[in-house]
């Protein structure tokens, strides 16, 4: 069984104003779930709009990041409050924790991504943190979201930042599926890396002058934002589990394990992850076009301020062991780094890592 896409997308200026006749049709008592301080006016509009379409909206929001302790204690609030949906609207973490927990309770979900950071408004899976942003593990889900709603207007609120780490992480859908599924005789998958192909040629292009946002570059910013919100989830649900993530998202799993002051987000650290990877196919995998891979890429990550090195999230691989953790934790069992076409151990990541943190590499 593969679940590719939610049943119903909206998507454009006005897509909030169009879903809400079918969100009627759908739920009569919806948990509202959110998180952040600076998308509370949006979520009071959201509100107040279900309320027009006489829906008894009940509100719950994350304290942590998508994590155990919070979801039990929304499962509480849902069955107590006798809902029959959740509409999940926010970033990354407020989706994946909207959709485990309607899948928890089997009732439809909808997503309402408030910015393009990642496209998880799209797709039947859920990553679970600790309460301090640790990575524990992702968790498939039955289904795509019953409803997506891709609010142009929404969107265009968030920060440049969520953009930027949006662009990181949906460039990593080329990045890792075409080294780890290239082979794979099945006509989906192969699909799937090849629109993830054009997805990264149209990020080279339009991500810089999205990230700079100005009226006459309306349509790089347009394709820019439903290319991470919306195609990068299309091709996980074609590909499904055989377009497999690979090391970019290991490294970015063994990251957050170590504590920081400062909060990153998922594409921020996931893009850092796609030039260790690189490195890793330069040295273990022969591939010679892999440094000019890095150089472009640094070009873009650099006009669209990403985070290169691990150092740039406040971390000191040099110390506390750090640079152990981080191999130790991306070479674990079952971790993604061993979809790689070649093996890779915890003295090839210590080796990388080091690379870059030496600053050895020139644009």
């Amino acid at each position: 069984m593969q679940s590719i896409s939610p049943e119903i997308i909206f998507r454009g200026d006005s897509a909030w104003i169009k879903s809400l006749p079918q969100i009627a049709k759908l739920t009569k008592r919806p948990l509202l779930l959110g998180r952040s301080l600076a998308t509370n006016n949006l979520r009071k509009k959201i509100y107040s709009d279900l309320e027009k379409e006489n829906l008894n909206v009940q509100e719950a929001n994350l304290q942590f990041d998508c994590c155990m302790e919070d979801l039990n204690r929304l499962k509480k609030i849902t069955l107590k409050n006798r809902c029959d949906s959740i509409i999940a609207s926010g970033g990354g973490k407020v989706l994946d924790a909207g959709k485990y927990l309607a899948e928890c309770l089997s009732i439809p979900c909808i997503t309402v991504p408030l910015s393009a950071s990642t496209c998880a408004g799209w797709t039947a899976l859920s990553n679970i943190y600790t309460t301090t942003g640790q990575f524990i593990e992702d968790v498939a889900l039955s289904s795509c979201p019953k409803i997506l709603v891709f609010d142009h207007g929404f969107i265009k609120t968030a920060p440049r930042r969520t953009l930027a780490s949006g662009i990181a992480d949906a460039l990593a859908k080329w990045y890792e599926s075409s080294l780890t599924s290239s082979k794979m005789d099945d006509g989906l998958v192969q699909h799937a890396i090849q629109i993830s192909r054009v997805l990264r040629d149209q990020l080279l292009i339009d991500g810089e002058k999205a990230f700079n946002y100005k009226y006459d570059e309306r349509l790089s910013w347009c394709n820019t934002i439903e290319a991470c919100g919306l195609t990068a989830g299309l091709i996980g649900g074609i590909g499904g589990e055989k377009c497999r993530t690979a090391a970019a998202h290991a490294i970015h799993n063994a990251i957050t394990q170590i504590i920081t002051p400062k909060k990153f987000l998922h594409g921020e650290i996931v893009g850092i992850g796609i030039l260790l990877q690189l490195k890793l196919e330069e040295i273990k995998n022969n591939n010679n076009l892999a440094n000019q891979s890095i150089k472009q890429l640094l070009v873009l990550m650099k006009e669209i301020n990403l985070p290169t090195t691990i150092s740039e999230l406040g971390i000191n691989v040099f110390e506390k062991n750090n640079l152990e953790k981080i191999a130790q934790f991306t070479c674990k069992d079952k971790s993604e780094i061993h979809f790689l076409p070649f093996a890779v151990n915890k003295e090839d990541i210590i080796k990388v890592i080091s690379y870059f943190e030496k600053q050895e590499i020139k644009i």
